[in-house]
């Protein structure tokens, strides 16, 4: 596990993954497999090399913007909400998955898009 305060995972969304794939495999070697939870709706990344970083892809079906974000690991999701819109930031969206996935996108005062999340307890 990524400690707390450091980028922990990223995501690419699209309303092309298929394309996105062959796009980022291609170009750096990455794979893609489904999630074991979300079936073929959210794709993991692998990066390679040991300690590669890994993140999804997400398919917004249009329903979303397409987006390339890094996650950061937070110690308290709500908590960190909260301290963003006090240093000029933007909660844009905030849900909590039904395994304990707690996660937010933030916008910083220049308008760039990150998430933030909590893993699941346990």
């Amino acid at each position: 596990m990524t400690a707390v305060n450091q980028i922990g995972w990223f995501q690419i969304g699209t309303d092309q993954p298929e394309v996105a794939e062959r796009f980022y495999g291609d170009l750096f070697g990455w794979t893609f497999a489904d999630d074991e939870t979300a079936g073929a709706a959210y794709r993991i990344i692998t990066t390679p090399g040991e300690g590669g970083l890994q993140g999804g892809v997400a398919n917004t079906r249009g329903e979303g913007p397409n987006h390339a974000v890094f996650s950061v690991v937070v110690a308290d999701t709500e908590a960190t909400c909260r301290q963003a819109e006090a240093a000029g930031g933007k909660v844009l969206v905030k849900r909590t998955t039904p395994d304990g996935l707690a996660l937010a996108h933030v916008l910083d005062p220049s308008g760039n898009q990150f998430q933030i999340f909590t893993p699941p307890a346990g």
